[in-house]
């Protein structure tokens, strides 16, 4: 199944891109929701790199919902970046999920602004409905954790 977002930011293409390579980010933009941390290392690379990393999430902190692998590259179509993670869910109660592919696409618009579009094809099995609406209401809580973390970077002096 598929989820897909897509909005306009008051910010710049390069600015949203930082942002989509920040592991720090990743966690500002799904808190207090799901805490994010990395396994096997004491604390997150400074910049997402292509390659692949272990995380750990844990509901409001607390509860563990599972590892997931996140598996980078990056390209570009036309006017449009695209940061893309094909890793996915390796256990705990997210590995119901048995196929992922996430696209983040960051392009230019008027006025120096970013067209940020962002699409999730999964498959869960039989599940696959009754997951789709946790992760489509996930989805809309990501948006809004992107939209915060941007015009927070982009209050900065």
């Amino acid at each position: 199944m598929r989820v897909v977002l897509q909005f306009e930011l008051d910010a710049t293409p390069d600015a949203v891109w930082e942002m989509l390579h920040d592991p720090l980010a990743l966690g500002q933009v799904l808190a207090p929701l799901l805490r994010i941390t990395p396994v096997g290392h004491r604390r997150f690379p400074p910049r997402w790199s292509s390659g692949e990393h272990l995380t750990r999430a844990k509901v409001l902190g607390v509860v563990p919902v599972g590892d997931q692998l996140i598996r980078l590259s990056e390209s570009t179509r036309g006017d449009a970046r695209i940061l893309e993670d094909s890793g996915g869910p390796v256990s705990g109660m997210l590995a119901v999920i048995t196929t992922w592919r996430h696209r983040m696409a960051v392009s230019r618009i008027e006025g120096d602004r970013t067209l940020y579009r962002d699409r999730l094809d999964f498959s869960a099995g039989i599940l696959t409905p009754v997951v789709w609406i946790g992760i489509w209401a996930l989805w809309q809580f990501r948006a809004n954790g992107i939209r915060r973390v941007i015009a927070r970077r982009a209050a900065r002096p």
